[in-house]
C-alpha cells in the first residue's frame, strides 16, 4: 500500500498541472480513485442530472478542465487530494483509454486478449503513452476522431479489458492511490497518445447486441444459468476481490439486460463475503451507470 503524506497532495497538484498545460483535462481524485470533491447536490433528488451547469464544484469527471487556474481551484477544495483523473473522449485529444487488467479474478489474460483481436481484425497497436497501474495492469492511450463516440464499458470487447471514453476517466501517472502509484512506462514518456486504429475503432463504437430472445416468462432461456453463475462469482471472492468481482459481475449482468433483476441476489452475495451492504450497492450502482449510462453519465476510473 502506498502512503500518503503531507506532500501528496501538492505532488498531484504539479502532475495534474503539467497534464493540463499538455491538452488534458484534469479534476483531482481521492487515495480511493474517486472524485475528491463531494456533489454539492447530495441527498437532493432534483438535481441528479447535474453537470456542473449549477457552477459548482463537485461533479466529478464534469468538473475536468485544462484551465490551471481553474485546475488550481479545484485542488485548492480538495485538500486532501492524492491524484487526479484525466476526461476522455474530450477536444483536443479525445482519449480513449484501453485498461488491461491482470486481476486473477478475471481469469484472462487481457493483453493476450488484446493481441488475439489484433491479429482477428487485422491491426496493430502502435507505441503510445502507457501507464502502469498498482495491479500490475496497463493504461493504453489512444485518440479518437471528432466524429466519434466511444463509450464506456467493461469487459465487453475481452474478459479483463476496460474501456474508457466519453464521460469516463483516466487515473493519470503519478497519482496515489490505497494501493501503490501510477507510473509512467519506461520509454513511452516521450510519445503522445497515438490515434486508435481503424479496425479497433469499430469495435469499439459498434452497437450492442440485441437483447437475447425470451421465453414466455419475459426472461431469457439463459438468464437463470448466468446470473446463478455471477452470484457464484461473487461468493467465491477473497478479502481484496470482493469489490472488484462485484463489479465485474454487476457489469455483465447489466450488458445482458438482466442487471436489475440480478442486483439484491448480488448484493446479498457480496455482504456474505464480508463487504459493507453500502458499498456493494454503491459498486453496483457504478456498475450500472459504466455499463447502461443510466442517470445519464458514466463517470467510472481506470
Amino acid at each position: 500500500m502506498a502512503p500518503t503524506d503531507r506532500q501528496t497532495p501538492t505532488l498531484a497538484l504539479a502532475h495534474a498541472l503539467a497534464a493540463a498545460g499538455r491538452g488534458l483535462p484534469v479534476f483531482p481524485l481521492s487515495a480511493t480513485k474517486l472524485p475528491a470533491l463531494r456533489s454539492p447536490h447530495r441527498g437532493e433528488r432534483t438535481a441528479t442530472h447535474c453537470r456542473g451547469e449549477c457552477g459548482l464544484p463537485g461533479h466529478g469527471v464534469h468538473d475536468a478542465t485544462t484551465d490551471p487556474a481553474a485546475v488550481r481551484a479545484l485542488f485548492a477544495a480538495a485538500p486532501r487530494a492524492a491524484g487526479y483523473g484525466i476526461a476522455c473522449g474530450r477536444a483536443p485529444h479525445r482519449l480513449i483509454g484501453i485498461d488491461l487488467d491482470v486481476d486473477p479474478a478475471y481469469g484472462s489474460d487481457a493483453a493476450g486478449s488484446l493481441r488475439q483481436l489484433a491479429l482477428q481484425h487485422l491491426f496493430t497497436i502502435p507505441p503510445t503513452v502507457t501507464v502502469l497501474t498498482p495491479s500490475g495492469g496497463r493504461h493504453l492511450w489512444l485518440t479518437g476522431p471528432a466524429d466519434a463516440t466511444v463509450p464506456n464499458s467493461a469487459g465487453r470487447l475481452a474478459p479483463g479489458i476496460d474501456i474508457r471514453g466519453y464521460g469516463g476517466y483516466l487515473v493519470g501517472p503519478g497519482s496515489v492511490t490505497a494501493h501503490g502509484r501510477y507510473r509512467l512506462a519506461p520509454g513511452t514518456a516521450h510519445l503522445t497518445p497515438a490515434p486508435c486504429p481503424r479496425a479497433l475503432l469499430r469495435l469499439l463504437t459498434q452497437p450492442r447486441r440485441p437483447p437475447t430472445a425470451t421465453s414466455g416468462t419475459g426472461r431469457a432461456p439463459t438468464q437463470d444459468r448466468r446470473g446463478e453463475g455471477l452470484v457464484q462469482f461473487v461468493l467465491a471472492a477473497h478479502e481484496g476481490q470482493r469489490n472488484t468481482r462485484l463489479f465485474w459481475a454487476a457489469c455483465r449482468a447489466y450488458e445482458h439486460g438482466f442487471g436489475n433483476t440480478l442486483a439484491a441476489a448480488l448484493t446479498a452475495a457480496a455482504v456474505r463475503t464480508g463487504l459493507p451492504e453500502h458499498e456493494a450497492r454503491a459498486t453496483i450502482a457504478s456498475a450500472a451507470r459504466l455499463t447502461t449510462g443510466r442517470n445519464g453519465e458514466a463517470n467510472d476510473a481506470a
